[in-house]
């Protein structure tokens, strides 16, 4: 490792002093690895060869937090965690104590920050707050298009995938909503997503929540009036979702939504809403529609508070009036948690099943089967079938897994590449499922 020059560890100290701590932070992590930045210069976390003013991070375990959260931590690489907690390093470890000694009092603090929270990290699997890069690669003929999308609600981009398959015809379209402080590219990334699109023909669209609705756009889940049916952000959500529906040619009976995190409490509530315009819904680590109706019932929520109790008459968090409904039919689910998630309880997968079948699903045959991922996570996966075996609801409980996308790429950010396939399961689950409530039956 080469030791820290004197000018590598003054621009550190005043990208700290600036409060630019992503980017200090980016320095820091090339200089342990022994990377010399370029003259004048250095790589970002998000492969920009400058340092930009405004960056902020915040720690993973309040991922899902609404926006009252604050600014703590910094935003670090694996990589550093693992020279940091492996006892065996030996020879690096002590060239990186000798640089530590040396570094100025204003890096100090936060380098011993970075190693504090190293553990934390290490407990949640390999999931990341912040990728290095998270680009994601376009073949040739596809198409990864930014646009947006304004009505009486507001504004909002979101990217949408075009397979190279695409020539016109009547594709799937699934909607991605991504969770806290995460963007399309990083989402689409992690997810790998855009990847079985290419491979099996469908589109893919990434709503971007804005920073001036949630500073750490966090979709508002908790807000009763972005609960409801053509009001908030679900307006917003399904216009993005009827504007593509208008623009390109979409099966109009293969619509599905998903999410993480915050996004997947968003997806609960879409599909809750708007059963008319999506054949099926994933919702990863999230929560139920109506889980929440302020600030005080998010966290209670998250902590696994039973849904039932927050139900109860008109108390706070009841269920939400979602206004003129087309159907109150159930829409076909899949979710996905981790036991180990520290930040959304696991309780709150069992609630978003206990909820479909309050609503209706009741009388439905169980199946539980057990597995594990080849050098991976073991997990549960229970279906929940109709009459015609038609799998209504399914649940995977990831064993030992954080907040973070199962088998997600770490190029993306919150992901657990050793948990099986959620990307992968969600879409087999979603195209077993081809019809709308507009229809009423199979595709």
């Amino acid at each position: 490792m080469n030791n820290p020059t004197y000018r590598d560890m003054f621009e550190a100290t005043r990208l700290t002093r600036a409060g630019q701590l992503d980017d200090a932070t980016a320095l820091l992590q090339q200089l342990l690895r022994g990377k010399t930045p370029p003259s004048g210069g250095f790589e970002t976390n998000d492969g920009r060869a400058q340092a930009s003013a405004g960056r902020t991070s915040r720690p993973m375990d309040l991922d899902l937090a609404p926006e009252t959260v604050g600014t703590t931590e910094p935003e670090t690489s694996s990589r550093v965690f693992q020279t940091w907690g492996d006892a065996g390093a030996g020879a690096t470890q002590s060239a990186e104590r000798t640089s530590f000694a040396r570094m100025p009092k204003a890096l100090t603090g936060l380098v011993e920050r970075i190693h504090r929270i190293a553990p934390a990290f290490k407990r949640m699997g390999r999931a990341r707050p912040a990728p290095l890069r998270a680009r994601d690669v376009v073949p040739e003929g596809a198409q990864f298009i930014a646009a947006s999308y304004s009505e009486q609600a507001g504004t909002r981009a979101y990217k949408l995938y075009v397979p190279s398959c695409y020539q016109g015809q009547a594709l799937p379209l699934i909607v991605m909503l991504h969770g806290c402080t995460q963007s399309p590219d990083d989402f689409a990334a992690g997810t790998r997503m855009n990847a079985l699109a290419e491979e099996h023909g469908f589109f893919v669209a990434y709503p971007a929540q804005s920073a001036s609705a949630n500073s750490s756009k966090c979709w508002n889940w908790f807000s009763p009036r972005d609960q409801q049916r053509d009001q908030g952000e679900p307006a917003l959500i399904a216009g993005i979702t009827r504007q593509i529906m208008r623009d390109r040619m979409v099966h109009p009976r293969r619509v599905y939504v998903a999410g993480l995190s915050a996004g997947a409490a968003a997806a609960a509530i879409m599909a809750a809403a708007y059963p008319d315009i999506y054949a099926a819904v994933g919702v990863h680590s999230g929560l139920a529609c109506g889980a929440a109706s302020d600030l005080p019932s998010a966290f209670a929520a998250m902590r696994g508070q039973p849904v039932s109790a927050r139900w109860a008459g008109n108390a706070p968090g009841a269920e939400p009036d979602r206004g003129a409904e087309p159907d109150r039919r159930v829409v076909p689910t899949i979710v996905f948690h981790g036991d180990q998630d520290t930040t959304v309880n696991p309780r709150n997968g069992d609630q978003i099943i206990a909820q479909a079948k309050v609503a209706g699903a009741a009388d439905l045959r169980t199946t539980v089967e057990n597995g594990r991922v080849p050098g991976g996570h073991a997990y549960t996966r229970t279906r929940h079938a109709d009459a015609d075996g038609r799998v209504i609801l399914e649940q995977w409980i990831v064993r030992g897994a954080g907040h973070a996308w199962a088998g997600g790429s770490p190029a993306g950010s919150y992901t657990d590449p050793q948990g099986p396939d959620a990307s992968r399961e969600m879409l087999r689950f979603f195209l077993e499922h081809g019809a709308a409530a507009t229809d009423g039956g199979p595709a």
